[in-house]
């Protein structure tokens, strides 16, 4: 049997079941990578005990789950700070998109940067998410939408993950806009997307497959293409959906088994029902929603009422949502979608987790992985009152302590 390492602190917040599961004086025993026995000090098993070769003490602090960010563009090069100001001056995002801008300009960015380039900027990023206790990230491609710069950003990716002290989770969102070069024929793209995936598959690029499912961004149908040759490869789905109109492909990717549904604020109640069946987790963006100024909420209170459960991610991208702050998201969380606290740390733990289609992370509870975060706080609901700082004390990722 192996030795075990123990570490105790003053309170601890599980998130074990559906509540905060508070535990006063609490210590976590750790095997390798992942947590053996959770619980008060006080309660701890003696042949357990025993086995203790290495103790730390986090003192007064509060100890939660590491955080997970489910959903980000984190490779991209270039930003689009002039276009924040067209749209202060009554330019919509569509307006944006139609006259060049959007997308199509962070792609022109994207193409010309070189890898190395964009795996500076994207490390830099990631490490702005992992200051503020996050331990397993998203990163999606969409930037590129060529077979050979697609590629570049998933394999950056792929490389954040392994140089930096963060999980990382890779998606292949090559629908996420008709670039330039198939202007006016996005059936065409459409194909190539969808002979691009078996390739990148067979590198070992992506672990899940998305698309945007929008008036801006493709059909349902031609969604349904892309989800379909994913499927094909065994790759799970996610989609953007009904961000800025009611299109139904939260219906289309839940009858297909997607992992998570993103944005929503233009989501109808037979859908939310459609994705309660089938596990689907409704991710929340608020961080687009201020920075474009939408005016129509999630509908919060049915998903609350369907069970559908409910995560929140800073939705990273440099048109609209340049936000490196997760704990920032799930405060407004709170005060745009009118979350509970206890709901907003779920989204950004736990249900987080679930979006990716992870069960070993996100709580704190014998198998899972070692991923704890020590705040200097009182209680996890902090976690959605304070914003502009961190209280961030500690991260210790897969049972080791980050510097």
């Amino acid at each position: 049997m192996k030795n075990l390492v123990l570490w105790r602190s003053a309170r601890m917040s599980t998130l074990a079941g559906k509540s905060w599961g508070l535990i006063d004086h609490g210590a976590l025993l750790v095997e390798g990578e992942h947590i053996v026995w959770v619980g008060p000090v006080s309660d701890m098993p003696d042949n357990l005990r025993q086995r203790v070769v290495a103790e730390h003490d986090l003192g007064p602090a509060l100890i939660t789950p590491g955080l997970v960010d489910c959903h980000s563009h984190l490779v991209y090069a270039g930003n689009r700070a002039h276009e924040a100001e067209m749209r202060l001056r009554g330019a919509s995002y569509e307006d944006i998109a139609k006259a060049g801008g959007g997308i199509r300009s962070t792609v022109s960015d994207t193409r010309a940067a070189t890898e190395q380039a964009l795996f500076d900027d994207a490390a830099w990023r990631a490490r702005r998410l992992m200051a503020e206790g996050v331990t397993t990230l998203e990163v999606k491609s969409g930037y590129g939408l060529s077979l050979e710069a697609e590629t570049r950003c998933l394999r950056v990716a792929r490389r954040l993950g392994r140089e930096l002290p963060l999980s990382v989770k890779t998606t292949f969102l090559g629908a996420h806009a008709v670039p330039a070069d198939y202007e006016g024929r996005p059936d065409d793209y459409i194909d190539a997307v969808c002979e691009w995936l078996p390739r990148l598959h067979a590198q070992g690029l992506v672990d899940a497959v998305d698309a945007f499912c929008d008036t801006v961004g493709f059909s349902t149908a031609n969604t349904r293409r892309v989800f379909e040759a994913a499927r094909a490869l065994g790759l799970p789905i996610k989609l953007h959906a009904e961000q800025l109109s009611n299109m139904n492909g939260s219906a289309m990717a839940a009858s297909l088994g997607a992992m998570s549904c993103d944005h929503l604020e233009h989501l109808c109640e037979a859908d939310i029902e459609l994705m309660r069946r089938s596990g689907t987790v409704a991710v929340l963006l608020p961080g687009a929603f201020y920075f474009l100024q939408e005016t129509r909420v999630p509908p919060v209170a049915a998903l609350r009422a369907a069970g559908v459960p409910m995560a929140v991610s800073t939705d990273h991208n440099p048109g609209s949502s340049p936000c490196l702050s997760l704990l920032l998201m799930a405060s407004m969380a709170c005060t745009l979608f009118r979350l509970t606290p206890l709901e907003a740390v779920r989204g950004i733990t736990v249900n987080a987790a679930l979006a990716l289609g992870l069960r070993d992370r996100g709580q704190l509870a014998p198998g899972q992985r070692a991923d704890f975060v020590a705040w200097s706080l009182d209680h996890p609901n902090e976690l959605a009152y304070w914003f502009g700082h961190s209280a961030m004390l500690r991260t210790i990722r897969s049972g080791q302590a980050q510097p």
